[in-house]
């Protein structure tokens, strides 16, 4: 059982416990006690998820900061550069691959419809 599992059942566990002891002093119904109890168990594991969420993509971004500084940037680029740069490289070389297959696709259909016209004859 992970530790977020863990947490929202401590925070689940809570949450019952204090529904019943709050709508035992306000004297609410306990289908009101439990939505109010339920909200919170919600908020804490929503709120458990966010702080996990938080720290993997900090780690993340930091390992990949590290990656970019360490092997791909040029001389004298920073590291925000170089992503920079990498990025516009991907953008031309997914381009150049758009252009390459309509060229593709338009000398495979001048084939096909080459070899339509040769069995007409």
């Amino acid at each position: 059982m992970s530790d977020l599992q863990k947490e929202a059942m401590k925070i689940k566990a809570e949450g019952e416990q204090q529904l019943l002891e709050k709508a035992g002093e306000l004297g609410v119904s306990a289908a009101e006690g439990a939505v109010e109890g339920y909200h919170k168990i919600e908020d804490g594991v929503v709120g458990g998820y966010k702080k996990i969420e938080g720290a993997v993509v900090g780690a993340y971004k930091q390992v990949e900061d590290a990656f970019v500084g360490r092997f791909l940037t040029h001389e004298g680029e920073t590291t925000e550069e170089a992503k920079a740069r990498l990025a516009a490289e991907q953008t031309a070389r997914e381009e150049q691959a758009k252009v390459d297959a309509e060229k593709r696709a338009a000398e495979q259909k001048a084939r096909i419809e080459a070899a339509r016209n040769a069995g007409k004859r």
